[in-house]
This record gives C-alpha cells, sequence and structure tokens, in this order.
C-alpha cells in the first residue's frame, strides 16, 4: 500500500495476548506499533525473537528480566532490546499501558 492508513479507534480491538494482556497493532511493511494493557501481577515468559523491540511506558511499572537483572521501566521510560536477545516481562501492583515498536513486523501481534 502506498497510501497512509487511519485506523479509528473501534478499529484497534483489544485482543488478550496472555493472561492479563490485551493488546492491539498497526503494522506497515517494515514497522510494528503495537499498544498494550496489562494487568497488575502479569507475565510475558522468557523468550526471545528475530525483531527489535523498543517499549516506552505510558502509566505505571513495567519490570524486564534480561542477562540475569530486573529492570524497571517506567512511565515516560524506554527499554530497546536488539533482536535475538532474551528477557520476559512483569507487572508488580501496578497496572500497565505501553507503547512497542518492532521491526521487522512481529506478525503475531498485527491486527
Amino acid at each position: 500500500m502506498n497510501s497512509a492508513q487511519y485506523f479509528s479507534q473501534n478499529k484497534l480491538p483489544l485482543k488478550e495476548v496472555v493472561a492479563g494482556a490485551r493488546m492491539w497493532g498497526v503494522g506497515l511493511e517494515n514497522t510494528l506499533l503495537s499498544y498494550f494493557e496489562i494487568e497488575p501481577n502479569s507475565e510475558f515468559p522468557m523468550h526471545s525473537h528475530e525483531n527489535e523491540q523498543i517499549t516506552l511506558v505510558l502509566e505505571g511499572d513495567l519490570f524486564f528480566r534480561v542477562d540475569d537483572r530486573e529492570i524497571k521501566v517506567g512511565q515516560g521510560e524506554v527499554i530497546a532490546l536488539p533482536a535475538n536477545v532474551k528477557h520476559g516481562a512483569f507487572t508488580k501492583k501496578k497496572p500497565v499501558k505501553a507503547v512497542d515498536a518492532w521491526s521487522p513486523v512481529m506478525e503475531k501481534y498485527r491486527s
């Protein structure tokens, strides 16, 4: 497609991806933006993927496990994960809202 695409809120329904986490994703050929709402005490298990991932936390505190350490990413903060880096993410007492940028596109997150 060689034209701009507009997505109204009703075209961005949230879908569950893991227990306690719902999201939508909008992608072009090479880039994907995803939005997540994550309940307290939810977890994305340890994993890796060929996609680069940049996460911006909009609300709450999102915790990442990377290289045997725990990294707290708070509101307005960003974590950048290169391709194939093993990581997991989880919430504690607060719900979280966050956006991710992906390259190449993470097909399973495309709406």
